[in-house]
């Protein structure tokens, strides 16, 4: 697998992600219990966000693909690295969200069910996302070079 397939997988798990996460997020959104309802909170609008960062990141590297340089493998190593670069800080920055779930749980959702159930929301969110991240990142470095358009 080359890069621009790597990266048409990713975006398509990504918005897969997003869907789910928007699909649930909105049906804990019905009902009564404040809890719930925060995770939905939290669900819905990371699903919306996601799916905006897969939307774009695809229509970028199908972009790119259409160069007339992409079949090089100068220019698929470049974009090899370049997504690596990316999921290793997206990997990073997910420690923090997570530890900002937990602190919002610690906090906030001491003495509000809805603001705990926005800390659980984001340390679900964030822990999914470190995995995926970090999953990526290492096979981001695999992806072989070759004349794929």
């Amino acid at each position: 697998m080359g890069i621009w397939e790597f990266q048409r997988r990713l975006t398509g798990a990504l918005l897969g992600w997003a869907t789910a996460s928007i699909t649930f997020g909105l049906g804990l959104l019905r009902g009564e219990d404040l809890f719930r309802r925060g995770v939905g909170e939290q669900f819905a609008g990371w699903g919306v966000v996601n799916a905006l960062i897969a939307l774009f990141g695809r229509a970028g590297a199908a972009r790119r693909q259409k160069l007339p340089e992409a079949g090089e493998p100068a220019t698929q190593a470049a974009e090899r690295r370049n997504i690596a670069r990316l999921l290793w800080v997206n990997t990073a920055l997910d420690v923090f969200y997570v530890l900002g779930g937990a602190l919002t749980v610690r906090k906030r959702g001491a003495t509000d069910e809805q603001w705990r159930g926005r800390g659980v929301g984001i340390m679900i969110q964030g822990g999914f996302l470190f995995f995926f991240d970090l999953v990526n990142a290492i096979r981001a470095g695999r992806v072989s070079l070759s004349d794929e358009r």
